[in-house]
């Protein structure tokens, strides 16, 4: 592979005899935007839009480099802007006889500033370009001619191919990617891959006629051995729902409504569950004795329903689950919904 990209190469015959060579040199990535505007004002029937030039140049411009697949040749106009670009990408083929390397390259573009036509720009940059991409084993070549370059690249060598066939086949309409001061919309369903993914809870918080939390035991969490009564939500499910249900589910109880809330819970995910979790917690109210020993537990989920004090269940529990009771009953008590937001997962 040639190496010398800073290099300007002298296509012509010297400079002393007859008019001063054109000079000719290998495109860096900082051409990108002149060939890009090249091509938008002198090759396409319709100018690209400031926001497809930005897109074209990102797109280029990491393609021109020597890891790339685009190679480009150009001559510099007097005023520092290109006058002249060809420009290759390299693609992989099928080895044959013709390109037993197996690399092929379509010359995607070659225009000229009209100021600077008729100087032999475009000859030079093609000539320059093919014998850059030979350097690096491409030896098939391929390229869409206008009417008007047909004789120049048949001179070049190309040869005429009536099978040339195009069609554009777009499933959705392309948009530009954001820029400076731009926004694109995706597709709700697009959009929502690229949002965090959460788990949602709810449960009841009950106590008894003197404030006391009343929790349940666990029978499959020892990390987590004391609980409010609640569980995860179910598809269709609203948080106020699903504390009704589980509540009924583990306990028997039925929380009366409106639903009042108490807490909001919010956990990172971690080791032990691999997405964020948001719970609410809501009021139970508080619960005679006759209703606690009426509680009926779920054998499968819980064996035992207590009532404590504050202070005789933080002995019992993970510190970060007290905490999370502790936010709770003080917001029952201060009548102000607390936000818990460090249960993480992590913790485990």
């Amino acid at each position: 592979m040639n190496r010398d990209l800073a290099h300007a190469a002298t296509v012509g015959p010297p400079a002393t005899a007859g008019p001063p060579a054109i000079r000719t040199r290998t495109a860096v990535p900082c051409d990108a935007e002149g060939i890009v505007r090249l091509r938008s004002a002198y090759v396409l029937s319709e100018p690209l839009s400031e926001e497809w030039i930005r897109r074209c140049t990102d797109e280029l411009a990491p393609r021109l480099t020597l890891t790339g697949d685009a190679r480009a040749c150009v001559i510099d106009a007097p005023d520092g802007s290109i006058a002249a670009c060809a420009l290759g990408l390299i693609h992989p083929v099928l080895p044959g006889p013709t390109h037993p390397r197996g690399l092929a390259a379509r010359v995607q573009i070659v225009a000229t500033h009209p100021d600077l036509r008729r100087r032999g720009y475009a000859r030079t940059v093609v000539s320059a370009l093919l014998d850059r991409l030979q350097t690096e084993d491409v030896t098939l070549f391929e390229l869409h001619a206008g009417a008007e370059a047909v004789r120049l690249f048949r001179e070049l060598g190309f040869a005429d191919s009536p099978a040339l066939m195009r069609m554009t086949r777009l499933a959705n309409p392309v948009e530009p990617a954001p820029g400076k001061g731009a926004r694109v919309w995706l597709p709700p369903t697009e959009y929502a891959e690229t949002v965090l993914k959460a788990t949602a809870f709810a449960c009841v918080y009950f106590t008894d006629e003197d404030d006391r939390p009343l929790q349940l035991h666990s029978t499959y969490s020892p990390s987590h051995p004391w609980q409010l009564a609640g569980g995860t939500l179910d598809p269709g499910e609203r948080p106020w729902q699903t504390a009704v249900r589980e509540c009924q589910e583990e306990t028997g109880l039925t929380p009366a409504g409106p639903p009042r809330l108490l807490a909001t819970v919010y956990s990172l995910p971690g080791a032990g569950w691999p997405y964020s979790t948001i719970g609410c917690v809501f009021d139970g109210g508080r619960l005679t004795k006759a209703q606690i020993r009426g509680i009926a537990l779920d054998a499968d989920e819980h064996d035992e329903a207590r009532v404590l004090t504050l202070a005789d269940w933080e002995a019992l529990m993970p510190p970060r689950d007290f905490g999370r009771l502790s936010a709770v009953a003080e917001a029952r008590r201060t009548g102000t919904a607390s936000y818990f937001d460090t249960w993480d997962w992590d913790d485990e």
